[in-house]
């Protein structure tokens, strides 16, 4: 029989993402309060996103929202979320499934969470001599600096090396 794998990486990353989708229900129900922003960046072409193409076409890759003082019509799934925001004072209906976040920030909180796109699991065996056994220590040195105003929570720390 076969080894199982545990993806803990997978698992620790869904868990995180809980930590924004929880957020953001409590921001649908109650609100933000005096000067709070929330920073949410997105990869734009992730499937289920849907947002307006001159949108898409400024943010070919990746966009950040903060919800602060303008938006509307916050909708909370457990898969995605949907808000109206002003873009050059028009609303835009925007959806954004949690999978296509990559960085939440929350600077009132000094908090904040950065996801990594999911890999494919490599086996020891197949790392070639000289070469880091898994992609995520092979990232390590690529990861931005965080933030001064937040903490960043970078998923490499929780992957196998």
């Amino acid at each position: 029989m076969g080894e199982d794998v545990l993806r803990y990486d997978r698992m620790v990353e869904a868990a995180l993402k809980g930590v924004v989708r929880e957020t953001l229900r409590h921001v649908a129900e109650h609100g933000l309060s005096g000067n709070h922003p929330l920073n949410l960046t997105f990869k734009t072409r992730d499937p289920g996103v849907e947002l307006p193409g001159y949108l898409a076409e400024q943010y070919p890759d990746q966009m950040t929202i903060i919800l602060q003082h303008q938006f509307w019509g916050l909708e909370v799934r457990d898969d995605a979320f949907q808000v109206t925001l002003s873009f050059n004072k028009a609303q835009e209906r925007l959806t954004v499934p949690f999978a296509a976040i990559t960085r939440f920030t929350d600077p009132a909180a000094q908090f904040g969470l950065q996801f990594e796109a999911p890999r494919p699991a490599r086996a020891p065996e197949e790392a070639k001599p000289g070469e880091p056994e898994t992609p995520a220590a092979a990232s390590e040195e690529a990861t931005p600096a965080p933030e001064k105003s937040a903490e960043i929570v970078a998923l490499d720390a929780f992957r196998e090396k």
